[in-house]
């Protein structure tokens, strides 16, 4: 007989059994595949599209507009994860992460195709726009629902370092497209590589939309979804509305613990403008600044498990506390490190905060804020939280070109302050949110249970 723990149905003995490895593979090459596609975006509107998609007339205008677009495929992630949040949270992980593979890869693909501002005029920027709000739309079910499947497959004692496989696949994506940026880039010149060079590896992700209906068909739903009845699945309410009603303050601290990713934005968006565009005249190549940013990717490779593992020993808010008020108060240094031209310098600042300081927070954010919802609001809650607080960071580069534009002095110290101070403001949040190491998947789905506990901090 299966059991009922607050309104949620726990598994029979015969529905199916926790499988955490199988689970943390699948997430972790699906969310590689998937976040390939969204970082070649990320690194294109820095390097390329100023001059591909937009008037060269003044390029400032250009690097803002580029990153604008940048920032534009934040704007759809809310919706997509309040619709494929629900999605997951009704009808399954598994069948919401094989859609969102599907649609990711048609974009990515098309992205590759579009004709430039030379050929098209307005109708250039627009097209990179309407994929761009779609690329969003898809990435916005991906880790909320891959994080979810792994956690609920996992032993409540190691939930964090199963779980951190899904961030460890992001990073891995973004080496993979870099992988592929960086000889393009080295081998190419200029011309060639805004002409054509560029193209190659969206193109190359007709491959992501096979490899993510294979992967993700074989993936097994956890035993404590599978056993829920669909009664009482159809007497919820619709998990957004649920959300708000129940959880709104969990998921406002989240939403604000999530700004933390401003460090990124800092750093290896707004850094690479900085470090490359003309109009900077700092002189870094476009070469050089993919070496810097595979770099950093390559160390949070190793560091993310690390910090997964040691989440379920010390704790999570611990780490999370460390991570981002560590990145934040060094991300000045870093565009410091690009202002005097040394390029050893800026790989030491880059490996420093994004491979370790801000691994410590990226590496246990998916686990945590799993663990602040129950499960019939766990996608949802994971992917609306994640999502608005990307919406919102993701135009930070374009408002840090707009506050430092090319000409400004004290551009480390302008934006770095900036960064620093958003980063208190998600510690804050983080402190305020209660401690959910080694809680079990039960105690989360009670009214005492972590979204829903005292608001008292837990000693750090």
């Amino acid at each position: 007989m299966s059991t009922t723990i607050s309104g949620e149905i726990q598994p029979e003995a015969g529905i199916g059994k926790r499988d955490p490895k199988k689970a943390a593979m699948s997430g972790w090459i699906g969310s590689a595949l998937e976040y390939y596609d969204f970082a070649l975006y990320s690194q294109a509107a820095a390097l390329v599209f100023p001059a591909v998609f937009f008037p060269s007339g003044n390029p400032t205008v250009a690097i803002i507009a580029s990153l604008a677009t940048y920032a534009v495929g934040y704007v759809s992630r809310p919706i997509g994860a309040i619709v494929l949040g629900a999605w997951g949270d009704r009808h399954g992980r598994k069948n919401v992460l094989t859609f969102a593979m599907l649609l990711m890869g048609v974009a990515t693909f098309a992205v590759g195709l579009l004709p430039t501002y030379g050929k098209v005029g307005i109708l250039a920027p627009i097209l990179l726009v309407t994929l761009r709000l779609v690329q969003g739309f898809a990435v916005a079910g991906e880790l909320g629902g891959a994080s979810a499947m792994i956690v609920e497959h996992s032993p409540d004692a190691r939930r964090g370092f199963f779980a951190s496989f899904s961030l460890q696949g992001t990073q891995f994506g973004s080496i993979l497209a870099m992988g592929l940026m960086l000889p393009l880039a080295a081998v190419l010149d200029d011309n060639q590589f805004q002409t054509w060079g560029w193209r190659i590896p969206f193109l190359l992700s007709a491959f992501v939309i096979l490899a993510g209906f294979v992967i993700r068909r074989r993936v097994e739903e956890p035993p404590v979804f599978l056993a829920q009845s669909d009664e009482t699945k159809a007497k919820r309410q619709f998990p957004i509305v649920e959300l708000v009603h129940t959880h709104l303050w969990v998921l406002v601290r989240c939403i604000l613990m999530t700004l933390t990713n401003v460090i990124g934005m800092a750093t290896l968006v707004f850094g690479v403008a900085y470090a490359t565009q003309d109009g900077y005249g700092i002189g870094f190549t476009k070469s050089d600044f993919l070496w810097v940013t595979l770099v950093a990717n390559v160390v949070a490779v190793v560091t993310i498990p690390m910090f997964g593992a040691l989440s379920d020993r010390i704790g999570r808010r611990t780490l999370m506390l460390v991570g981002g008020i560590g990145g934040g108060l060094l991300a000045g240094g870093y565009l410091w490190a690009i202002d005097q031209g040394s390029l050893p310098l800026v790989f030491v600042c880059v490996v420093v905060i994004q491979g370790v300081f801000f691994q410590m927070w990226n590496a246990t954010f998916a686990t945590f804020y799993q663990e602040q919802f129950p499960m019939r609001i766990r996608v949802t809650g994971f992917a609306v939280s994640q999502n608005v607080g990307l919406m919102i960071a993701a135009f930070f580069p374009s408002i840090f070109t707009a506050i430092a534009p090319p000409g400004t002095t004290n551009v480390p110290l302008v934006i770095g302050s900036m960064t620093f101070g958003i980063c208190l403001v998600a510690a804050l949040a983080t402190f305020l949110s209660a401690e959910t190491k080694g809680t079990s998947l039960e105690d989360l789905e009670t009214p005492s249970g972590a979204g829903q506990r005292s608001l008292k901090p837990s000693s750090v």
